[in-house]
Formats: structure tokens, sequence, C-alpha cells
């Protein structure tokens, strides 16, 4: 079962470190009686695989409301008993420009490890003039995202 999370930016660096309490924080997402939106615009923006055990994606989705403003998806896959890779955890920061999160030098740092729990340190490219937001640090224990 996967767990997302959304938050609003309240700042670059702010908006990366507040994963941290969107992975540990209360209740999940809940549910619209809207109608459903046309799919958003989506480039996966970084990948790392460990060995047989644990796969991680950088994703950058387009706002269907503002074409500059995007959001990045950290994922969490784990092999099933079939070999599949299945969703066991997700992320989601608001509060991004599509244009730098999609553009050259997009991913400043995406380190993974092996070890268990699994150390994962993110940090993008918040504008070229900007530069790169401050490292963020998470652990992935059986599957799920903890704060690090």
């Amino acid at each position: 079962m996967s767990v997302t999370r959304t938050l609003t930016r309240r700042g670059p660096a702010a908006a990366l470190a507040l994963v941290t309490a969107a992975v540990l924080g209360a209740g999940a997402a809940g549910s619209s009686s809207a109608a459903p939106a046309a799919a958003p615009r989506t480039r996966q923006i970084a990948s790392s695989v460990l060995g047989g055990d644990y796969k991680f994606t950088l994703t950058a989705v387009r706002s269907a409301d503002d074409r500059y403003a995007a959001s990045v998806r950290l994922q969490v896959y784990t092999r099933t008993d079939g070999g599949a890779w299945k969703e066991s955890a997700r992320a989601t920061v608001d509060g991004w420009f599509w244009y730098p999160l999609t553009g050259k030098g997009a991913v400043c740092r995406f380190s993974t490890s092996a070890a268990e729990p699994a150390p994962v340190d993110v940090s993008l490219l918040v504008t070229p003039s900007i530069g790169c937001s401050q490292p963020q640090h998470f652990m992935v224990e059986q599957g799920r995202i903890h704060a690090g």
C-alpha cells in the first residue's frame, strides 16, 4: 500500500525539508468528489537501483494549472516475489519550477546506498540563479521512507 503526501512550498530549501514531515506526518491525502483532471505531464529526472532490493525514482510532475509550476515525487519500489518492481512508498513536494527541474543540471545530488536502512540524499536545482536546494536526508527501511 502506498502513502501519498503533498506539501506546499514555503521556500526552496524548506519545501524539500518539509518532505520529512510529509512522510512522518499524520493522515493520508483525502479524496475529492471533483471530476478527475487530465493526467499531468511527468518526467523522470533520476533513478537508482540497489541490487535486487530497492529502486528509487525522482519524477518532476508539471502543474495542470500553472505551466511553470511543478512538484517532485520520490518513489520507492521493492521487488515482489515474482520479481516485478512494486511501489512501496511515495513522498511529493510541491513548489518547484518545471523548467529547472527538467533541464540540464536539475539534480544536484541523488545518492543512495544498499545499507539497511538505506540512506537517500536529494538536492535539486531551484533555479540557475539561486542554485541548488540544501541536501535532504531520508532513510528507507523495509520499503518505507523515514526522516533521515
